[in-house]
């Protein structure tokens, strides 16, 4: 028995929302302010947008920045207990910001307690990292490549080398920077809460440019 391996794209995602609404491409066009060329490109797989060109349609359709990364789950549809999803760097939804390169993994799954990401942290100091950032939750950081130094709202800077890791409240302020001596460095972090909304809550971070 061959098992489908499908998984949503935003081609598929597009087509979806223009369904839903009952727009023709042209309607689309003139409500996200995307070009009918460049959507009828998405549609078809040949063509993706920007972070930019995403954050540009969820805000001009009124839409959750995630709902762009994968099909929402019909409301009729029976919850499932088993699910499972494999991460793939290639296939991982990819935003820049000043301070950090976000590979968001397994972005096919919707309404994860947990947001796994593979991040690329640029930032040298907290000077120019800027303000600390919070969420909900809690959040587990492991150290792929390079070192870190952590910084936390109630506790002093701590250095972090490749195959340590923390566990911390999310909701205190924190920043990662890249330690002395390191130009860059990689980490895994995995994001948890409760919230279902916490995707939504991390992008909206990343578009402040934390």
């Amino acid at each position: 028995m061959e098992i489908s391996t499908d998984r949503p794209t935003l081609a598929s995602v597009m087509r979806g929302i223009r369904a839903r609404k009952g727009w023709t491409l042209k309607q689309m066009s003139e409500r996200s302010g995307i070009p009918v060329s460049t959507l009828s490109k998405v549609e078809h797989d040949r063509l993706t947008l920007s972070y930019d060109k995403l954050q540009q349609v969820s805000e001009r359709l009124k839409i959750p920045m995630s709902d762009l990364f994968a099909e929402t789950q019909s409301r009729d549809e029976q919850k499932v207990t088993g699910r499972r999803s494999i991460g793939r760097i290639e296939d991982a939804v990819q935003v820049t910001t000043d301070n950090y390169d976000y590979h968001y993994l397994c972005t096919d799954l919707r309404q994860k307690r947990m947001i796994p990401i593979v991040t690329r942290i640029r930032a040298r100091s907290a000077a120019e990292f800027g303000d600390l950032v919070k969420h909900h939750g809690e959040e587990f950081i492991y150290v792929i490549e390079g070192s870190i130094e952590v910084h936390t709202e109630f506790y002093d800077p701590v250095i972090l080398s490749e195959g340590q890791s923390i566990y911390l409240d999310s909701s205190m302020g924190h920043a990662y920077v890249a330690a002395e001596g390191c130009d860059e460095a990689v980490v895994l972090g995995v994001c948890s809460s409760s919230d279902a909304g916490l995707l939504d809550s991390l992008l909206n971070i990343s578009k402040r440019g934390g």
